[in-house]
């Protein structure tokens, strides 16, 4: 049951960053950028990360936006390509 709540977890923190980022990752996979086993991937990256306790602390510093996912973010290359930069 924990594998799930982790799981749960940390798709909820790739999907906070892609808003944080203004990533709308629906509108991406419609438009073929992004499809659920790069989902999947983005997911398991997230649980993987060491910076995965400071996440929740950015995402709140940063609920207005920001141009970037912050530097240990290992989906960070990700969400570059899918916001343009």
């Amino acid at each position: 049951m924990e594998v799930i709540r982790k799981r749960a977890r940390h798709s909820l923190l790739v999907g906070r960053m892609a808003e944080a980022l203004g990533i709308d990752l629906e509108e991406a996979a419609l438009r073929g950028h992004f499809d659920d086993a790069e989902h999947q991937r983005a997911i398991a990256r997230c649980t993987g990360c060491e910076g995965g306790a400071d996440c929740p602390h950015w995402l709140e510093a940063h609920d207005t936006g920001a141009s970037v996912a912050p530097a240990y973010c290992r989906n960070a290359g990700l969400f570059a390509t899918l916001s343009g930069r």
